[in-house]
């Protein structure tokens, strides 16, 4: 576990808003492999792409998926463009706060996303996303390649609760698009 990271990151997942009409968009697959310092993530939502990336680049559509229940989420600065910064908080019921921070390479698209990601309890272990969002027939495959310097960076990152936290995350990510396409549709 990374100092000062909660397990609560990893938390416990809230229990869903999804309306009973319609289907789960899908599972997470976490992938780790062993010495290699990367982390793929992929999961299914049955939402346009465009949702999707919105709910990566707008604070107000951030704050509502990222991160488990029991944390309140500041989004201090989002600058989703080439150069631009992206800043956020997690905070307890303390009062403390996680902070995390990074860059965005290349102009974000609906196609994808690539920046730097930072723990600033953990200053100078830096890893860079690539997230993908792939529609076809009204589903889109998100997938995330988090590359870390060395495999004991990921691995730190891994024993520190990443997969649950993650699928807390998505699972959030997908009650929100599906209340955004819901939304759209009525």
């Amino acid at each position: 576990m990374v100092d000062g990271l909660p397990r609560l990151l990893g938390g416990e997942l809230r229990p869903s808003r999804r309306s009973a009409r319609r289907p789960q968009g899908g599972v997470v697959k976490v992938i780790a492999e062993p010495g290699v310092p990367q982390v793929v993530i992929v999961r299914e939502f049955r939402a346009p792409r465009e949702l999707l990336f919105r709910a990566y680049t707008e604070p107000d559509l951030v704050k509502r998926w990222l991160g488990p229940a029991g944390l309140e989420l500041i989004v201090n600065q989002l600058d989703p463009r080439h150069g631009g910064r992206w800043r956020w908080t997690h905070y307890d019921d303390e009062g403390k706060g996680y902070v995390f921070h990074g860059l965005y390479h290349g102009e974000p698209t609906p196609d994808r996303i690539v920046q730097t990601y930072e723990f600033d309890h953990a200053p100078g272990t830096v890893y860079l996303n690539l997230i993908t969002f792939d529609e076809a027939d009204g589903v889109t495959t998100l997938t995330q390649n988090t590359v870390f310097f060395a495999v004991e960076d990921r691995d730190q990152y891994v024993d520190g609760g990443m997969e649950r936290g993650i699928r807390v995350s998505m699972q959030q990510l997908d009650d929100l698009v599906t209340e955004l396409a819901e939304e759209a549709h009525s």
